[in-house]
């Protein structure tokens, strides 16, 4: 389960993957709310939640969140600016099992122009105050045009900073990304490069280093979610609840945990019953071997990119639409936006 606590964050990072239209604080659900949540995705059988953002530091309650997390293994999903000394012992007394932490960039001025604002500092901070309190650290790099050629850099880092788990996660381009797709386009010699000194790594380091493909690149499909409905669910700030993290856009009514019990949300909402299963595919997936493997690819995707939800993912060589993706491939380069609330406005 991802619990998308606030999308408020002091970072604007261009590949943010909340919506363009972010949920403002008079919006969200207060802690009784999420606790209640947190209580019936208990009850249904929920083992892992990732409380996250925007940034959920700026959540005061958020140990009163943690606690009411009824035996849910909690991961904080953190930038690490706000994270104190004091205020970790009380989300590790809460009952927080593990933190995740993202960094932008290898150097100070690397990743302070990506996030948008001075944060390297406070995410060093961070790190070395999670490794303190005996907590597991594992460190999310989202890679993009202007960091992948640091990919030994940043892993370097990650290591130095004490993770067990490094996750280099190539841009998806869902959310803000989207917006600023040309920006965030790596070329494919730099994804090449890039995995070649992944594979290189894992040659000389027992730490977990996982590598999320590029799918515009790979022309393979993401298999959504592990399927539509089947292992996962997102609850919004506001209490929508998503199939998939990306998918506010698609042509749903998404259910509302303030409306109704997430276990008619999970088992019988039709948002979630959508695309269940492979009854709903077409061609060329309906007879594709892979589709109970790739699941069609990503519904959110399909649906910004063809504007039907139910079309092959194009990213998939096989799609009618693949052209969509190559020519994407083709057209990386220009200025990128900081997510904001209000209008984007160029940063590079």
């Amino acid at each position: 389960m991802l619990a998308e606590l606030t999308h408020g964050c002091p970072l604007r990072c261009p590949y943010c993957a909340n919506p363009t239209r972010l949920v403002t604080r008079s919006g969200e659900l207060d802690t009784g709310e999420w606790r209640r949540v947190l209580g019936e995705a208990a009850a249904l059988g929920v083992l892992h939640a990732h409380l996250s953002g925007g940034e959920p530091l700026l959540r005061g309650d958020l140990a009163e969140i943690v606690a009411g997390a009824s035996g849910i293994y909690c991961q904080l999903v953190t930038s690490g600016v706000g994270l104190t000394r004091e205020r970790l012992a009380e989300l590790a007394d809460a009952g927080l099992r593990s933190v995740q932490l993202s960094v932008q960039g290898s150097s100070a001025a690397a990743s302070d122009v990506i996030a948008g604002r001075r944060s390297f500092a406070a995410k060093e901070r961070a790190a070395r105050l999670v490794v303190a309190a005996g907590l597991p650290l594992g460190v999310n790099i989202v890679l993009h045009r202007h960091n992948l050629d640091a990919v030994d850099e940043l892993i370097e880092l990650a290591l130095a900073w004490g993770a067990n788990r490094v996750e280099l996660a190539n841009v998806q381009f869902q959310g803000w990304a989207l917006v600023n797709r040309r920006a965030l386009m790596p070329t494919r010699d730099q994804v090449a490069a890039a995995r070649a000194k992944v594979a290189a790594w894992r040659g000389r380091t027992e730490v977990e280093l996982v590598w999320v493909a590029p799918d515009y690149v790979d022309g393979t499909p993401k298999p959504c979610m592990g399927g539509w409905g089947a292992i996962s669910l997102t609850v919004a700030p506001d209490g929508r609840v998503l199939p998939c993290p990306a998918a506010y856009d698609l042509p749903l009514d998404l259910p509302n945990v303030r409306d109704h019990p997430l276990e008619w949300i999970w088992a019988d909402s039709p948002a979630f019953n959508a695309y269940r299963g492979t009854a709903w595919m077409r061609e060329p997936c309906s007879g594709c071997p892979r589709r109970h493997e790739d699941f069609g690819g990503c519904r959110c995707q399909a649906y910004a990119l063809t504007g039907d939800p139910r079309r092959t993912d194009p990213a998939c060589a096989l799609s009618p639409d693949h052209h969509l993706v190559t020519e994407a491939v083709e057209d990386g380069g220009g200025a990128f936006t900081y997510r904001t609330f209000s209008r984007p406005r160029p940063v590079l």
